[in-house]
């Protein structure tokens, strides 16, 4: 056989084989196995598979349809791809961010998921070993009837979830993982480089981030101090306090508390006292009440604090009285909720949480 026709044959073989499996390789008409998106965000990494999904039209899929110990394409059509937009874990290995092909060998008991560098193929038919950036080795479960392959993100965690595959009554669960404090610290770096750090708020959101998760508090304090120096508030003075106190330093945490009150409009210092009451702190929350009603007794708000102090008391009358005096004062966005209290009140409910 001469080399033309030789080249013609195998042509002719790969256009059919596209052919058998997708319809038309050239133009954008339906497929029997549709295309499907899904994603997951693990902390701030986005992760994304692409694919296409074969039925399973009372077919034997598994060991038949998809052999066992063969290169499989883990979708249909072109390569399942899956893209993570920071490095990860993929059960405890190391993997950087990118576009991978995602390739899979089933067997009976194990599977080996691969993750090639190489994701423009199609399919698993130029599969190259050379071209893995990872494998691992996962069990396969029994799972309910999918007619449809079907990925999913399953048990997810604030740094974790499963990719699991489904089809016919298999799945295939894959732990992923991401080291999101880190990868938020590094790029708070680099997101207060930028037109951010002129702003109180952005080192204060930073610092918050770090607060709320308990990590790294010096640091954290490092980016309340900055906030502080492009515009001192009660808000950043507030979160220093509570860094502070995160910390240990409970006067250092007082001072900066008392600064923050001296900065303090009447409705930040009511906003503040309903969010002490949030955490079950009501003693401290009622004397930040009391206060403002001394202080500042013409704001609807104040009233509003008052009539909590009295319900807390079980003098449902008097705190009746001070919600109706704050419902007048209210700005009609307030009200309905103003007036739903009061009910309550009347009722010899108490409206405190």
């Amino acid at each position: 056989m001469t080399t033309r026709r030789w080249c013609t044959c195998v042509f002719l073989l790969l256009v059919s084989t596209v052919m058998c499996y997708s319809q038309s390789a050239l133009l954008n008409i339906p497929r029997q196995s549709q295309a499907a998106t899904v994603s997951q965000r693990i902390g701030i990494t986005d992760v994304t598979v692409k694919y296409h999904r074969p039925l399973v039209n009372k077919r034997q899929i598994f060991g038949k349809v998809v052999p066992y110990g063969e290169v499989w394409r883990a979708g249909a059509n072109e390569n399942t791809t899956i893209t993570f937009t920071d490095p990860v874990t993929v059960e405890g290995q190391q993997l950087d961010r990118g576009t991978y092909g995602l390739h899979m060998i089933p067997n009976a008991d194990q599977w080996i998921v691969i993750f090639s560098k190489t994701a423009t193929a199609w399919g698993s038919f130029s599969y190259d070993p050379k071209e893995d950036a990872l494998r691992v080795n996962v069990k396969p479960q029994t799972s309910d009837m999918h007619e449809a392959l079907t990925y999913d993100f399953d048990d997810v965690k604030p740094d974790s979830t499963l990719l699991t595959l489904r089809w016919e009554k298999v799945a295939v669960p894959v732990k992923i993982a991401a080291n999101v404090h880190d990868l938020v610290q590094a790029s708070l770096t680099r997101q207060l480089r930028g037109i951010q750090q002129y702003t109180w708020e952005g080192w204060d959101d930073a610092a918050n981030y770090l607060l709320a998760e308990k990590y790294d508090l010096d640091e954290a304090l490092k980016y309340e101090n900055q906030s502080i120096q492009v515009e001192e508030r009660f808000d950043n003075l507030m979160t220093k306090s509570q860094i502070l106190d995160a910390m240990g330093k409970k006067d250092d945490s007082a001072a900066a508390k008392s600064k923050a009150f001296a900065k303090a409009s009447p409705l930040q210092l009511h906003i503040y006292a309903r969010q002490l009451q949030g955490q079950k702190k009501q003693d401290e929350a009622f004397e930040i009440f009391r206060s403002n009603y001394q202080k500042y007794p013409n704001e609807w708000f104040v009233h509003s604090g008052m009539a909590r102090i009295y319900s807390s008391q079980k003098q449902f009358d008097n705190a009746a009285k001070e919600m109706k005096l704050a419902l007048a004062g209210a700005p009609d966005v307030a009200k309905t909720g103003i007036e739903g209290l009061i009910k309550k009140l009347q009722a010899g409910e108490d409206i405190n949480p």
